[in-house]
């Protein structure tokens, strides 16, 4: 941690509304500080006028490589996009800046490879798919379940300017739940699909649904079945604000680690 026991962060995409979320959770936490935003087209404005926020005072970079040279950062948030997420990543590893990313999209490839370079600088990090301390319990509590009940369908739930589909959280639940869950093609033996995608995605026998609507936010719901019960776990953000607590958590932890985690899960005590 910085001398003075501030960690500076620096916010890439700080207009989407996560990005400005994540901003006022860093203004309203004593130990952290905003020492500059990354924004494409809003070179040298001032995040708290771009924002709305008076009293907020920290210069907006479109480069984020002059950004980290100029103000030197502990932390990088990014919620931006895939393109622009895989970019800040690089940009962080190579600077030495420990980076909390919460873009959905990478592969476990890229997240291998970003693992073993922050490995060589002993630097710490996190990518999770979702922050929402309640949804990282259930893909917890749905690893668990999935040892007895390996009939299991996943539906996602979420607004509908999302462009990636399924979501990160329900692909990561997916995972989680491969790890106990007996491999099984579910439903009928002749079963066939009159509209095609009407199952959902396959992933490992199991079906994962994708759905977007206006007046969502992010939801999920796990079903499991067995003979005469089923069992359901469901989790729902009603506010972008239900995922600050995660993201200041894993701000507060990516200091002391030296290496790249992936899923919040890994870093909860």
């Amino acid at each position: 941690m910085t001398e003075t026991s501030q960690i500076k962060i620096v916010v890439a995409g700080p207009r989407g509304r996560m990005g400005a979320e994540t901003v006022r959770m860093i203004e309203r936490t004593p130990e952290f500080t905003l020492a500059a935003a990354a924004d494409d087209g809003h070179d040298g404005a001032n995040a708290g006028e771009l924002l709305g926020i008076p009293g907020l005072n920290a210069r907006v970079y479109d480069d984020i490589g002059a950004c980290f040279s100029a103000v030197h950062p502990d932390v990088l948030i990014d919620f931006t996009n895939p393109e622009a997420g895989r970019r800040n990543l690089q940009a962080a590893i190579d600077y030495g800046v420990r980076p909390v990313i919460g873009t959905s999209g990478f592969t476990k490839e890229e997240v291998a490879g970003y693992r073993e370079q922050m490995d060589g600088k002993q630097l710490g990090g996190i990518i999770a798919p979702n922050f929402a301390i309640g949804a990282v319990l259930v893909m917890k509590f749905s690893k668990m379940a999935a040892k007895y009940f390996p009939d299991v369908e996943i539906i996602e739930l979420h607004h509908d300017g999302k462009k990636d589909a399924p979501s990160g959280t329900a692909v990561k639940t997916a995972e989680l739940i491969a790890q106990t869950r007996k491999p099984k093609k579910q439903g009928a033996p002749d079963e066939r699909e009159t509209l095609r995608g009407a199952r959902g995605a396959d992933y490992d026998g199991m079906r994962i649904h994708s759905v977007r609507l206006p007046g969502l936010v992010a939801h999920q719901e796990v079903l499991f079945g067995s003979k005469g019960e089923l069992l359901t776990l469901r989790h729902d953000s009603m506010a972008r604000s239900s995922f600050m607590t995660g993201v200041a958590y894993s701000v507060r932890t990516v200091m002391s680690l030296d290496t790249l985690v992936y899923g919040l899960e890994n870093i909860l005590d």
